[in-house]
């Protein structure tokens, strides 16, 4: 699938702004990972990461629910969607609004960005310069400590994910800061 292909999805079911640069940043740090990785095609994994809450702003409570339907119905508009795309879509909703498990590196990663990509914007405000382009990894790890802190973001999926991830959660923290740094501009932050 092409990026231009999914943003053009998600725009048919996204109008909100802060959503939309949620779904940025998702995608911004998984395709920075699948780089990392030396995926041999992160522009699916930056879908992936564009696409994952398709179906929030119309469905709060069917949240990856609905998605699955949103997205086989489009499966015949936008061939590039795969069923690996889905599935990896479903899976950042494991244990959370459904049992699909996050199996491949990907998935794995999806899970834990998601909500750790909310937990380091959120720090960026909160810095005098309102940016990730002089964050630590201390300065968030202050903050995952700090549960009343963008409540939120869930520090428990941040560091299950890590370890699904089989990483600690300091250089998971520290990669996602840099992805978050490659399109700092676009995203706010």
């Amino acid at each position: 699938m092409k990026f231009t292909d999914a943003q053009a999805l998600l725009d048919k079911y996204v109008n909100g702004e802060t959503l939309k640069r949620h779904c940025l940043t998702v995608a911004v740090a998984l395709e920075y990972w699948a780089r990392e990785y030396g995926e041999a095609d992160p522009e699916t994994w930056r879908c992936v990461g564009l696409l994952h809450d398709i179906d929030f702003e119309l469905y709060p409570k069917e949240h990856c629910v609905k998605a699955k339907e949103i997205l086989e119905a489009e499966k015949a508009n936008f061939p590039g969607l795969t069923d690996s795309m889905i599935h990896a879509i479903l899976s950042h909703g494991w244990k959370l609004c459904n049992d699909v498990e996050p199996v491949s590196q990907m998935e794995k990663t999806l899970y834990t960005v998601d909500e750790l990509t909310g937990l380091i914007y959120a720090c960026a405000l909160m810095r005098p310069s309102k940016s990730v382009m002089d964050m630590e990894v201390k300065s968030v790890l202050k903050k995952f400590k700090t549960p009343a802190f963008a409540a939120g973001c869930n520090r428990d999926v941040i560091s299950e994910g890590a370890t699904l991830m089989g990483m600690d959660l300091n250089r998971v923290i520290e990669k996602t800061i840099l992805a978050m740094r490659t399109e700092a501009a676009a995203l706010g932050v």
